[in-house]
Order: C-alpha cells, then sequence, then structure tokens
C-alpha cells in the first residue's frame, strides 16, 4: 500500500508525495525462525505461529471481534499480533503488572505527582495495569512514565500570540495523571451522560466495525461543527469518555486506533476560531495521555488553509505520530486501500448509510436514563 502522506516533511502540502504505511499489513515484521536477537540465538518457529504471521499479512474486516464492549476472546493472531510487536506471553503479562504495581508503590513518596499515581490506581484492577504495559511495548518504566508523565519536555523556539509553547514556562507534561491535572475542566463532572449529547451528534464518531487491521476507527466530520454550540473542550471530554470506554476491549489495547477525520466543508472562520492552546490540549490527549496506540490519522478533503491550522499542531506532534498522519484531500485512492469503503458511512464516502451518534452512544452506554453516576 502506498499513501499520499504529509508526515514531518510534507506538512505544507496538502496533497504530498506518495509514501507507505509504516503500519499497513505488509510491514508487520516476518520473524519466522527467529528466536532472541539480543542473544544471538535461534529457535524452530511452529508452523502454527507461522499460519498465524501469514495470515496478519492477509487481514480483512471480518476478522476481528465486536468494537464495543470488552472482548470475551482474542483471535489467536491478534495474540500472536501481541507477541511479535509488544512482547506478550502470559507469563511476561503477570510478571509485568506485578512489577508496575509495585514501582507506582516504591514511588509513591518522591513527588506529588506520583503520589497522585499512586492514589489514582488505589483499587484498580491487573486489566487496568495491563493496558498501560500494552502501550509500552512490556516496558515497565515506560509504562509507569506514561502513568505518570513524561520524563523530557521537548524545546522548541517561537511563540504565537502569547500562546504556550513547548519552550515557554509552564508548559504542560502528558501522562495519564498529570493530563487530569494540566486540564481539570475536561474532567469535572465527567460522566456519560454528560457527554451523551456531543457523542450523539457525532463529535467524534465510531465506526460499528475494525478496519481490516483490527484498529478501532474514529470520525470527525467537520462540516456542520457549529463550534459555539459544542465547544472544542466539550468534544475533547467526549474523547476522553470514549477511550477509557473502548479501552477496557483488549483486542483494542492491542490493535489501536485510527482517526480519520472529514475537512469537507472547513470554513475559515472555524480555522480562525479554534485557538492553538485549544490544538496542543488536543495533541495532548493523543499523546501519552492514554493508554492507547494511535497508528494512523487520515485527513480528507481538506481545504487549501488547512495547511494553517496543521502547522500549528505540528510542532507539539512527536516524530512517530507525525509519520502516522496521511493527508489525502481529494485525491483517495490510497486511502481506500486502507480503509474499506464498506465499513465506512456514506458521509465519509462509504457504502453504508450516513453516520448514526445515536446508535453509537447507545452502544456505549445503553439506552438513554436521566442520570449516572460514574464520573472517570
Amino acid at each position: 500500500m502506498r499513501d499520499r502522506g504529509t508526515g514531518a516533511a510534507g506538512a505544507s502540502d496538502p496533497h504530498g508525495a506518495a509514501r507507505r504505511d509504516p503500519h499497513s499489513a505488509g510491514a508487520v515484521p516476518s520473524l519466522v525462525g527467529l528466536a532472541g536477537s539480543e542473544t544471538g540465538t535461534f529457535r524452530i518457529v511452529s508452523e502454527e505461529e507461522q499460519a498465524l504471521r501469514t495470515k496478519l499479512e492477509r487481514l480483512t474486516t471480518k476478522d476481528h471481534g465486536p468494537v464495543f464492549g470488552r472482548c470475551q476472546q482474542i483471535p489467536p493472531h491478534t495474540l500472536q499480533k501481541a507477541k511479535d510487536e509488544l512482547n506478550e506471553t502470559e507469563e511476561q503479562r503477570e510478571a509485568a503488572v506485578r512489577a508496575l504495581r509495585e514501582l507506582v508503590q516504591e514511588r509513591a513518596g518522591s513527588e506529588d505527582v506520583c503520589k497522585a499515581v499512586a492514589e489514582k490506581m488505589q483499587g484498580k484492577d491487573d486489566s487496568f495495569f495491563l493496558r498501560f504495559i500494552r502501550a509500552r511495548k512490556f516496558d515497565v518504566h515506560r509504562a509507569y512514565d506514561l502513568l505518570k508523565a513524561r520524563s523530557q519536555i521537548p524545546c522548541l523556539r517561537g511563540a504565537r500570540g502569547g500562546e504556550l509553547t513547548p519552550c515557554s514556562p509552564g508548559f504542560p507534561r502528558t501522562g495519564y495523571v498529570n493530563f487530569r491535572q494540566q486540564y481539570p475542566e475536561l474532567f469535572d463532572n465527567l460522566t456519560p451522560e454528560a457527554v451523551r449529547s456531543t457523542i450523539e451528534a457525532g463529535y467524534p464518531g465510531i465506526l460499528a466495525s475494525r478496519d481490516k487491521y483490527g484498529r478501532v476507527v474514529m470520525l470527525f466530520n467537520i462540516e456542520n461543527w457549529d463550534y459555539e454550540e459544542i465547544t472544542f473542550d466539550e468534544i475533547l471530554r467526549a474523547y476522553c469518555v470514549i477511550l477509557e470506554k473502548l479501552l477496557e476491549n483488549e483486542e483494542t489495547q492491542i490493535n489501536g486506533f485510527c482517526i480519520i477525520e472529514n475537512f469537507k466543508g472547513f470554513t475559515m472562520q472555524q480555522a480562525s476560531g479554534i485557538k492553538p492552546s485549544e490544538l496542543k490540549k488536543m495533541v495532548d490527549m493523543l499523546q501519552d495521555s492514554f493508554p492507547a496506540r494511535f497508528k494512523a490519522v487520515h485527513f480528507i478533503h481538506q481545504p487549501w488553509y488547512f495547511t494553517t491550522t496543521y502547522n500549528v499542531v505540528k510542532p507539539f506532534l512527536k516524530s512517530k505520530l507525525l509519520e502516522r498522519v496521511f493527508v489525502h484531500g481529494e485525491e483517495l485512492e490510497s486511502f481506500y486501500q486502507e480503509i474499506d469503503a464498506d465499513i465506512l458511512p456514506a458521509d465519509f464516502g462509504g457504502n453504508l448509510p450516513k453516520y448514526d451518534g445515536k446508535a453509537t452512544a447507545e452502544k456505549l452506554f445503553g439506552p438513554c436514563i436521566e442520570a449516572e453516576d460514574t464520573a472517570l
């Protein structure tokens, strides 16, 4: 597969040169016959493992479990993917969870945020800790940093109209707990019912089927978005609830997320109405604030002045996420090679009926009720 991508190099050109998506099936590493490369030893790989790795290169949308609800059984090929990409085995799971629990307690007295981590983790079961371990490929110390905050802050020069940049004093550090401390307005009285109307309006949307790689596909259709009626923070609050809910599913923890941003109808008024600080808050949410693997972000139908908005976001993106951004414009052949039109709604150029946010909210939370006291 070849994709039209901006990445770090082509952000100023919304119709940049085609390049390969490093997360497509063709990029699944072929490890047949290899054992621990660090030891320089080899082992015999079973026919079953070889068959599962072959299947990983030929997946379809029908090879995965449901998006909504907890995973009843992880498909064998997804377990193989976890082993190959995340270094996961049954023995490793138990040992890593135990080690992360111990690390949380060991560091509880070292600084305020570490104390906050220990308090936030009280009563959490093993499955909760496992989300963070998977998101950091079974590196326990990196999983702890994801719980707390990044240890280093990237430094960029320049400021834009007094807005925060990475070199500014007080530049927020991300991390699951620290993100909640930095942006308390996103988590005040945050319950499913508090964001239900936003999700019903489609901000954001969630496809009922996974893509062929097993990723959950999230949608954002900007055309009818009125940022005075539904604020940027309200949308971010909806994202926070959705991510917590969907990450209960182990297939999603392993396969990750794909985001599709439809910028058809994006107006200059909308572009000027979005503050750089709001865009920065969104990036912080996507990077190192949830135990989520964001594997691809696709922009479609963007106008020429989209570049101005994207160039505000770019300095805050880590190189790994930049490499996973694909800007297609109106040339969507490579987009449909990645995302099957049969799982897309009509308003995203797919073969399904128009997206129904109310149906999605019901799948997430059940029927609408008066109130639900389950603050995150």
